[in-house]
């Protein structure tokens, strides 16, 4: 075994020679920055090493660093492996961060119809006369209290267990609370006195990277709290194939308690900000992918990643949330969405439900992008959906100084086709220290439009401008200038993390339209484009076309409808009607498999171009670059 330490937090730990440093930080509890999954591809997990034997093949990934950082023994934790004891410096910016987290979904207006209700009833003991059972008089009293008729009530044992102490000695004030739920109406708890004004219920939205979680007071029909925060599986990897992988290996147990940790995390933030008792809490509505349910349930994911990828269970579930270790009120339930197969999972039925593209007669076409994307196409009668590797440039993956949603990214930036000077925000106002997904499309489409990029993403380096120059490695453009970031060096866009970005924008575009010809449908059929999650909210519309990241449409008819999983959530949390439409959503949507599909990879050569080699199905586009050629041909 090999003592390896961490700096500058002194984390110690024992590990085997040839563990990787990132397997030894996970296992010390530290949580580092690993966007490609730990296969030496994005160059995230920055470490130096101070002083011991470790090994790193420079030539292989050398790549990422220069020479001074390589001689002060920067490395890339997931592909350095422990040789001898070590000491190993871990810069802040290789940390995971805080990131800024979407928690807002379309606004809309939902009809209060919780699942979940209080009854307060002050009964009359038994008597000679009346000598009714105690289950039998407490029903009676909440049907007189406007609840369900006593006849189709039942109540569990551990409830019934508590009754008739309870009211004795209560002195026959208690508080019933029912619930609707697939067998019946089911008493779920009782109470002394009355306690009928505390109702809460909580809308959970399982990101793989995120959770967020609205709590609903279910007595007003108003949010209470909303809070969110990291999803703690990611230090068992940050993609879901890498977890699955860990599941193989290390057993489902330790990510089932981890998504579970993560839930509860959010649940006493918000419940703790809204001075709210989690024992109030009776119901929680979780939306999240396919895989992710299936680790928050503890179901073995394993095969869902294998061909013919078979989930275990498609449909929605209802379960006792402290079954699974939610911790709220003892008899809390959990209901979680339905799924439509690998990879169009509970946050996409989410979505759909969210926009209300299922109910609508006009096309619609819903994109949801994060390390992978989904997409649905239809209407009312009929939907198509596929789903796929966006890869991980658009996340800040794969792009020298692409970074997630922390502090210091660059969301914005302009640049001037005259001067090519940029105009940038960043998250929170502070000096840059690297660029996320929308400020990666906005860099994108600027520079094809100013000219710096031609349709193929190769950099003009004839182009008289000090900001165009000839990298370490490839050509590249300075956004900002050492002395400007936080980060004391130069950030760049090269022409390598261009190519990159054009091929994660290829197979979204590339999927698109093959579902379009499946539905025999082109672009002027599309009523409307929904972008959904944290990355199409931020996305400028306009660039998002420029780029050919979708296809060509009104810019006022594409629409950001936030984080649709959560509105989608919130939905069937407060409106008890909504949940009946979920699985008839789920079984009308047709799943297209790209990599069976022979037409998709001749769709995603052709999309491979800014926008796209047909600029007829992308006429604004055209025009544009056309007037730009006009105006070159005229200087």
């Amino acid at each position: 075994m090999r003592t390896v330490t961490f700096l500058p937090s002194y984390h110690k730990i024992e590990a085997p020679r040839g563990t990787t440093i990132l397997d030894a930080a996970q296992r010390a509890g530290i949580n580092m920055n690993v966007v490609c999954g730990g296969i030496g591809k994005c160059g995230k997990c920055v470490v130096y090493v101070q002083s011991g034997k470790a090994e790193f093949d420079k030539q292989k990934f050398g790549r990422f660093f220069t020479d001074d950082e390589l001689k002060k023994g920067a490395c890339l934790a997931c592909v350095t492996t422990i040789q001898g004891d070590l000491q190993v410096i871990i810069p802040e910016s290789t940390l995971i961060q805080e990131q800024k987290i979407l928690v807002e979904g379309t606004e809309m207006e939902i009809e209060f119809h919780p699942s979940v209700k209080k009854y307060y009833v002050e009964l009359q003991p038994p008597t000679l006369a009346d000598p009714s059972p105690d289950l039998s008089r407490l029903l009676w009293g909440i049907q007189k209290r406007g609840g369900p008729v006593a006849e189709k009530m039942y109540a569990p044992l551990e409830v019934m267990r508590k009754i008739p102490a309870l009211l004795r000695h209560s002195d026959w004030k208690v508080t019933g609370t029912i619930a609707l739920v697939p067998g019946g109406y089911r008493l779920i708890d009782i109470q002394e006195n009355d306690t009928s004004q505390r109702l809460y219920g909580a809308a959970v939205d399982l990101g793989s990277t995120t959770v967020v979680a609205y709590l609903w007071d279910l007595i007003t029909g108003k949010i209470a709290a909303v809070a969110s925060n990291y999803n703690k599986q990611i230090s068992c990897g940050e993609d879901i194939l890498a977890r699955v992988n860990y599941a193989q290996k290390n057993g489902i147990a330790k990510l089932q308690s981890l998504a579970v940790e993560s839930i509860n995390a959010a649940l006493t933030s918000g419940a703790n900000s809204a001075g709210i008792d989690r024992e109030d809490i009776y119901e929680v509505v979780v939306a999240g992918n396919t895989v992710m349910t299936h680790m928050m349930l503890g179901i073995d994911p394993a095969y869902i990643i294998k061909e013919p990828y078979v989930p275990v269970v498609q449909r929605a579930l209802s379960v006792a949330a402290a079954r699974i270790g939610i911790t709220c009120n003892d008899n809390c339930g959990l209901f979680a969405f339905p799924a439509v197969s690998d990879f169009i999972g509970g946050d996409i039925i989410a979505d759909i439900l969210a926009c209300g593209m299922s109910e609508k007669e006009n096309i619609s076409l819903l994109v949801d992008i994060g390390t992978n994307f989904e997409v649905v196409l239809g209407n009312n009668e009929w939907m198509f959906s596929c789903a796929g590797a966006a890869g991980p440039a658009l996340e800040g993956g794969e792009v020298l100084f692409g970074m997630r949603a922390n502090p210091g990214a660059i969301d914005k930036i302009t640049i001037d086709p005259v001067t090519l000077k940029p105009t940038y925000s960043t998250i929170n106002c502070i000096k840059p220290k690297g660029i996320t997904g929308s400020g990666l499309i906005d860099i994108l489409a600027e520079l094809l439009s100013a000219g710096v990029i031609d349709r193929t993403g190769r950099i003009n380096t004839e182009y008289e401008d000090f900001r165009i120059r000839t990298g370490t490695h490839f050509p590249e453009y300075v956004i900002a200038f050492a002395k400007e970031t936080d980060i004391g060096k130069d950030i760049v866009i090269t022409e390598n993390d261009i190519k990159n970005l054009i091929m994660s924008k290829a197979s979204i575009h590339a999927a698109c339209v093959t579902l379009m010809n499946e539905a025999s449908i082109s672009r002027v059929d599309i009523d409307t484009i929904y972008f959904a999650g944290a990355f199409g909210n931020y996305i400028n519309k306009k660039n998002a076309t420029v780029v050919g990241l979708i296809p060509e449409i009104d810019i006022d008819r594409i629409k950001n409808i936030g984080n649709g999983a959560v509105a989608g959530a919130n939905l069937a949390l407060i409106n008890r009607r909504q949940r009946k439409l979920l699985d008839g959503i789920a079984g009308r949507i047709a799943y297209i498999e790209l990599n069976a599909e022979p037409s998709f990879m001749d769709e995603y050569t052709s999309s491979a171009f800014l926008p796209h080699t047909d600029l007829s199905l992308f006429p604004r586009v055209q025009a544009m670059l056309d007037s730009l050629r006009e105006k070159k041909e005229e200087t």
